[in-house]
């Protein structure tokens, strides 16, 4: 990918409403990975649920993913993805996960990385969507989000510099 191709990255171009549940039935982190997974599946993202979400747990174990307010963003680097693409989910109650805030979440940011994409795209990925969340509106608008198009919109904001 060109430098300029990099500029022009949004996270528009690696999530649809389909890779967004806002009633997810997991009420812990194991079940909210393995959800997250099969959504990436049955889109055939993941081709090897199983591979890919063996690889977030391993990454789960390296450092907390729970970055505080409510959110987390989980991610595997793995060869049974097919394309790089985020999936997005909200979770009906807080569910308990390792946070820099010691809180539990409620929105769930699972990345899914290409092992060929893992060096460009995942960082420009991880730096976009950091630069979102380092903004409290934008976690409040994330939780609060009642429909996919609106976490959708959200999602595809550029961040403020």
């Amino acid at each position: 990918m060109t430098e300029y191709a990099m500029e022009e990255f949004s996270i528009a171009d690696v999530i649809t409403e389909e890779l967004i549940t806002l009633e997810m039935m997991a009420t812990n982190k194991e079940e909210a990975i393995l959800e997250l997974t099969n959504l990436l599946a049955a889109q055939g993202i993941v081709t090897d649920s199983k591979g890919f979400s063996e690889d977030v747990f391993l990454r789960e174990t390296e450092g907390m993913t729970g970055i505080g307010n409510g959110v987390a963003i989980p991610h595997g680097k793995s060869d049974s993805v097919s394309q790089t693409s985020l999936v997005v989910g909200k979770t009906k109650e807080p569910i308990e996960w390792e946070s820099l805030d010691e809180k539990p979440v409620r929105v769930i940011i699972l990345f899914a990385v290409r092992n060929t994409d893992a060096n460009t795209m995942h960082i420009k990925l991880l730096q976009k969507v950091a630069m979102l969340l380092a903004d409290e509106d934008f976690i409040e608008n994330m939780v609060s989000a009642q429909t996919k198009a609106e976490m959708l919109e959200l999602l595809s904001e550029e961040p403020e510099e």
